[in-house]
């Protein structure tokens, strides 16, 4: 019986020890150190290699933007085809094209000439000198109306929808012609261009153009022989270089999304402190993203001011520039938002103090409405029970969920991240309404808002200190401190 009161008596006291522990863990900060030095030492690698892990991810990540739309667009005729085509249907395209095809026209057939020999052959056929003299002078103003009615003709066409047709087939051929050139072909048309000017071939446009206008009776388009003139849609004088960087985008495009993503995931799990991790590589991310959207504007910029007007009017190369980089500014745009969206989450779900406090009132909120509706006979039961033991699995079910629709949803757009985003709160919220947890539990958790970052002690259960036979004999001596 000794035996048994001295047992129990050195219980107690641990317990008060112990207690005393935990109180004083609990008053530490948040920040201090891991006190085993061996963990110390074995965890000291995983700062650096998270934070090395997360910067190249997001390095990497403006990088496999653009060699993603690249190994898309630049690599496959069909979406260049459908990237430029709309561009037919553009007023400022389609007068380019029509200035473009009367300088080649007239670079081919020589308006004045024709009109000058048509009208010397009608004065060969005998006519008074007077009449010969008013003749000659309609010379001009013939050619000036020749001119017209053929710029007439051209822009008609152009503004037909049989251009449409014409242009698709023109790019078609382009980009036939673009990828013998970055391939290093040596049958490229395009690489025969000393000035390193690469666009849409014109001549597919104006023989069409041709057959058009003598469909229209203009018989002197007859003359215009094939042309062999390119609407040039960009220009580099190192073609050499483009011809490297077409390889490296053929080889990187596919993968470096993919390698950029896990390098970020990586780093995150890696790391010691999760959820502040990955707050601060969702921001880092979310920057890449802004300086990659700002690198666009700058491009612009710089683009107008190297490309001479003469070569293409600016608002045609902006428009041509929009063009190229608007899928790559959307996918940019839509992964800014999508880092924004993770980092308000981390932050959130993580261990600060003002989300604490909001998942407290949260939960003091649920639990009320939860005693509110089992005082008037409604409650979950077995199955709120069940919810509530199986809570993190499905938690976890419902975060990969959003994951993987993030992940099908493509092209991804705003609206679909913020739907997704409030349906998988709406689910967690229906979720935590379900559960029922035990009175035990929910005692718990209402003294359970400390830090994750701050461990506490786990005491022993007094269940088994209470029902030990030496607690309830009379004869044994009481601690003056009740645990």
């Amino acid at each position: 019986m000794g035996q048994e009161v001295s047992t129990d008596s050195e219980l107690r006291e641990r317990i008060a020890q112990l207690e005393a522990e935990n109180d004083a863990l609990r008053q530490e900060p948040a920040d201090r150190p891991v006190p085993p030095a061996a963990t110390r030492r074995t965890g000291r690698w995983r700062p650096f290699v998270a934070v090395i892990l997360i910067v190249l991810g997001c390095l990497l990540a403006p990088v496999a933007v653009i060699t993603g739309w690249a190994k898309a667009t630049l690599t496959d005729t069909d979406q260049f085809v459908a990237t430029y085509a709309p561009l037919a249907r553009n007023p400022a395209v389609q007068a380019y094209v029509v200035d473009e095809a009367m300088t080649a026209i007239n670079a081919n057939v020589d308006v004045d000439q024709l009109t000058s020999e048509a009208i010397d052959g009608i004065k060969g056929l005998g006519v008074p000198p007077r009449a010969g003299a008013a003749l000659d002078l309609l010379k001009g103003p013939a050619a000036n109306g020749l001119q017209n009615l053929m710029r007439d003709g051209v822009n008609a066409f152009v503004t037909s929808d049989a251009f449409a047709a014409t242009w698709e087939r023109a790019l078609r051929i382009s980009h036939t012609q673009l990828l013998a050139t970055l391939s290093n072909d040596p049958q490229a048309l395009v690489a025969a261009q000393q000035d390193g000017t690469i666009g849409i071939q014109l001549g597919p446009i104006v023989a069409d153009i041709k057959q058009a206008l003598i469909d229209r009776g203009i018989s002197v388009a007859s003359r215009i022989p094939a042309v062999d003139r390119t609407i040039p849609i960009a220009q580099s004088d190192d073609i050499p270089t483009i011809q490297l960087g077409y390889r490296g985008v053929v080889a990187a495009g596919s993968w470096l999304p993919w390698v950029a993503l896990i390098l970020i995931a990586v780093g995150v799990l890696v790391a010691r402190r999760r959820a502040r991790t990955l707050l601060w590589a969702a921001l880092g991310f979310s920057l890449a993203m802004a300086v990659l959207l700002l690198g666009f504007a700058t491009g612009r910029a710089v683009l107008l001011t190297t490309l001479p007007p003469a070569l293409v009017p600016g608002d045609v190369t902006t428009l041509l520039y929009d063009t190229a980089t608007s899928p790559m500014d959307d996918t940019a745009t839509v992964a800014l938002v999508l880092g924004l969206v993770v980092a308000v989450v981390g932050w959130f779900a993580g261990p600060f103090t003002a989300p604490r406090r909001l998942r407290g009132l949260y939960r003091d909120g649920v639990g009320q409405l939860r005693d509110a509706a089992e005082r008037r006979g409604v409650t979950t039961g077995k199955v709120g029970s069940w919810f509530y033991a199986q809570r993190k699995v499905l938690q976890t079910l419902v975060g990969l969920g959003a994951a993987t629709a993030l992940v099908l949803l493509r092209p991804l757009s705003i609206g679909e991240i913020i739907t997704t985003l409030v349906v998988t709160v709406l689910v967690l919220i229906v979720l935590s309404i379900v559960e029922r947890p035990p009175v035990a539990d929910l005692v718990t958790a209402a003294g359970d808002e400390s830090p994750s970052d701050n461990p506490t002690v786990p005491l022993p259960a007094l269940t088994e200190a209470r029902s030990d036979p030496a607690s309830t004999d009379p004869g044994a001596p009481v601690s003056k401190r009740n645990p």
